[in-house]
């Protein structure tokens, strides 16, 4: 099972959320837009932008103060006040520069925190088939660098607004001074802004192919450390390692490629600057020389030269925003999952819990999985599930809880369309059960208490004793205080306490998709006799490879090939050859014998067998 899927069974009893940008999907939400202001709003980013503006405003309106300050000093007039007003604007440039830079970390990490949000909700909220396309690896990279990259963007946009509000206004001022030399760095800006304009186009595109095989690697990677210790048993490290590497060179290729554009820029900025700076100096000379400028008006007009040549220094800015822009498309990709809808109503309390399955229909990518056109698992009663690997059992197991909405066709819990049902009703009354439950990095008593309940204590215990786990537990340094990140656990011991966490919330149905494979036969028997047992009435629908679950289990409904091909009980089952291979027996004629609630030989449920024949 993949990360992607751990992530949503650990959130099986979390509200989900709206999908965006999604083709709607019978029984889910339409595609909804998220709304852009949502997250920290517009006003950090409008702060940054005001303040970098206003510095931007101080650093243009200097060269003018302070020529004039030159100006009256050569000519022996009183320069205090323009003195001061020179010092109050770099002084206040400084301070702005300084506050835009606070702002600027502070609105990034906000939207960084807010984005990073949006996509987790949208990844935990969405139908798990749906997050199935995602890679582990894939979901971290989006989760991480591009949500990263993603929250820069704001300030970088703002910072980039501010830097073409410099040679703007740069140039208006040099204008006011001596148009002439403002004609004369006129020549040279068309140059800049189409280097510039160049360098935007095909950074957002190597951008994009740049993030798309990084998180090619990131999968294969965080593929390679989940089976590390299959890797190294079977001596295969070094192919492995060439498996994970291989994108390596086109990564190599598509960041050279940006560097190449970025030097590109910064070279032909960096020599376009310089020499439209030397020729403002040189037309600003002879206009000195001529009497058109004084001293003072000259230093200006080279300041303003400088201010109004730096449009070329934005390439890097024009990067980030480029980058920001890619990012943000893939962490939407996660917003965007399709997700469950839900009705208003609610079940009746102490009804028996029967589960229908009415000419349901389930297909992916244009083929039929699953079809189940009339199935029924009684109130309180336990159904196990078989069939060969690819059969459907998984896809059963999530349509029957609604982890997953059927193409066609009905689900009823007692009755009742199970889409109709409230959020807080459905998970209230389904739980589930996985073979690698996600208990996260509580304790071991609020793992269990984890879900749509309130349990109380004494419940906690009660569950983790039906789950025969309570004799590990104890033995822990704290007891049931013990933060499972500390537990020395077992991949069944694990399991076990995934068990007590379902027993301790379910309601009338409780899904177990191979959730005791971890567990010994006599384990798995003791907690299944627990279960059957306890006073609460749960109509149990068990995925299992095992003929021993199977023959303790009121009736077996029998997949091949995605379609129901026999409902009945174990006993009668077995004496069809293709049944006994499911379970890789091959004895002609071999009979199991069913078992009673204990576990004991009995005559078994009643000998029926509903056979569906297939069209």
């Amino acid at each position: 099972m993949d990360a992607t899927h751990r992530v949503h069974r650990a959130g099986a009893y979390h509200e989900r959320g709206r999908p965006v940008g999604i083709a709607p999907v019978p029984g889910r939400t339409p595609p909804v837009a998220t709304p852009p202001s949502a997250g920290p709003g517009r006003a950090p980013e409008l702060l940054v932008l005001g303040c970098s503006v206003t510095g931007a405003a101080a650093a243009v309106a200097q060269p003018f103060v302070l020529g004039r300050t030159l100006d009256l000093l050569l000519g022996g007039h009183d320069a205090g006040p323009w003195l001061a007003a020179s010092v109050a604007l770099l002084v206040g440039e400084i301070l702005l520069d300084g506050l835009t830079a606070f702002l600027t970390g502070r609105c990034t990490a906000d939207w960084t925190a807010a984005i990073r949000s949006r996509a987790l909700r949208g990844l935990l909220h969405a139908v798990p088939d749906t997050a199935r396309a995602h890679s582990p690896g894939d979901v971290a990279t989006r989760l991480t660098l591009n949500a990263s990259d993603a929250g820069a963007a704001p300030t970088a946009r703002a910072a980039l607004t501010a830097s073409l509000v410099t040679p703007a206004g740069a140039l208006i001022a040099l204008t006011v001074v001596d148009v002439w030399v403002a004609a004369c760095v006129l020549v040279g800006l068309p140059a800049l802004a189409w280097v510039l304009r160049t360098f935007a186009r095909d950074t957002g595109t190597s951008v994009g192919a740049y993030q798309r095989v990084q998180s090619d690697i990131a999968s294969r990677l965080l593929e390679a450390v989940e089976g590390a210790e299959t890797v190294a048993a079977a001596g295969t490290a070094a192919r492995e390692r060439e498996r994970v590497l291989r994108p390596l060179p086109e990564l190599g290729t598509l960041g050279e490629r940006m560097w190449r554009l970025h030097g590109r820029a910064l070279a032909t900025g960096g020599v376009l600057v310089p020499l439209l700076t030397v020729a403002a100096t040189a037309v600003g000379g002879l206009r000195l020389g001529a009497g058109a400028l004084t001293a003072g008006e000259l230093l200006a007009v080279i300041r303003y030269a400088q201010l109004a040549a730096g449009i070329g220094g934005a390439a890097t800015l024009v990067g980030a925003v480029a980058r920001g822009r890619s990012a943000r498309e893939r962490t939407r990709g996660l917003e965007g999952l399709p997700a469950l809808s839900y009705g208003p109503r609610t079940l009746a309390p102490g009804g028996p819990g029967t589960l229908e399955l009415r000419g349901v229909r389930v297909s992916r990518d244009g083929t039929e999985v699953l079809r189940a056109d009339l199935l029924t698992v009684p109130g309180g009663r336990t159904a196990a599930v078989v069939g060969r690997s690819g059969s459907g059992k998984s896809v059963l197991a999530a349509v029957a809880g609604r982890l997953l909405d059927p193409d066609r066709g009905q689900v009823l819990l007692d009755g009742t369309p199970l889409p109709s049902l409230t959020r807080t009703c459905l998970r209230a009354e389904v739980g589930f059960a996985f073979a690698r439950p996600e208990l996260g990095e509580r304790t071991v008593a609020e793992a269990v208490a984890a879900g749509p309940r309130a349990v109380s204590p004494h419940q906690v215990r009660s569950a983790v004793r039906l789950a025969g786990a309570d004799a590990f537990v104890h033995r822990l340094p704290r007891g049931y205080d013990t933060p499972l990140a500390d537990a020395p656990l077992s991949g069944g011991e694990y399991q076990r306490l995934g068990l007590a966490r379902a027993f301790a919330h379910t309601g009338r149905l409780l899904v177990m998709d191979d959730a005791t494979s971890s567990l010994d036969t006599a384990t798995e028997h003791a907690v299944e006799r627990a279960q059957r047992r306890s006073p609460s009435v749960v109509t149990r629908l068990v995925v299992t490879h095992r003929p021993s679950v199977a023959a303790r289990a009121d009736l077996v409904v029998w997949l091949e090939d995605g379609r129901v091909r026999a409902v009945g009980p174990h006993r009668l089952l077995w004496r069809e050859a293709a049944y006994r291979a499911v379970f890789g027996a091959r004895e002609e004629g071999a009979e199991a014998p069913s078992r009673d609630r204990d576990g004991e030989a009995a005559a078994g449920p009643a000998d029926t067998l509903q056979k569906q024949v297939r069209p």
